[in-house]
């Protein structure tokens, strides 16, 4: 036991970095020449969800921008919307709203992980999103006097 380190002050074994990685200006240079920003940048050239896309085509980018806004929007829909009515079975109705719980947090994930692209532009259209969706789905402005009565919410009551 005498003399054993333990891994305690790692006597000597500084774990480099790799070698197929470097950091720069906030970048993430990867060994394929892929650029990932750890700051927020304004461009068309990001990738958003998913590898290589949307590309370099700036057509593309805003079909993306458009992709999370609806993304956003939805999630605030199913975050409103009553699409189970009382008077099933209640583990039926458990069900199917614990599926729709789960679609819509997932949902909020995928917008929540466009986001961490980092491309201003995504970020801005994702709090759109929510806050068109909120406004449409959430808010007193476009809803019946005897939906806004009737409705118990799940959220917390806000005063206006």
């Amino acid at each position: 036991m005498d003399g054993m380190d333990h891994g305690h002050g790692m006597g000597g074994m500084a774990s480099p970095a790799p070698p197929s990685s470097s950091m720069t200006n906030g970048t993430m240079m990867m060994h394929h020449k892929m650029m990932m920003h750890m700051t927020f940048f304004w461009g068309t050239k990001a990738e958003v969800l998913f590898s290589k896309w949307p590309g370099t085509n700036t057509g593309m980018y805003y079909v993306s921008l458009l992709f999370v806004f609806a993304l956003a929007v939805l999630v605030e829909w199913l975050s409103h919307c009553r699409l189970i009515r009382a008077g099933g079975s209640d583990v039926v109705c458990g069900l199917a709203q614990t599926l729709l719980h789960a679609v819509r947090v997932g949902l909020a994930y995928l917008v929540m992980l466009a986001v961490m692209s980092f491309n201003a532009g995504v970020f801005l259209v994702a709090v759109a999103g929510h806050t068109v969706g909120f406004l449409l789905f959430g808010s007193k402005v476009f809803k019946k006097k005897s939906d806004v009565d009737d409705k118990v919410s799940d959220l917390p009551p806000m005063s206006c």
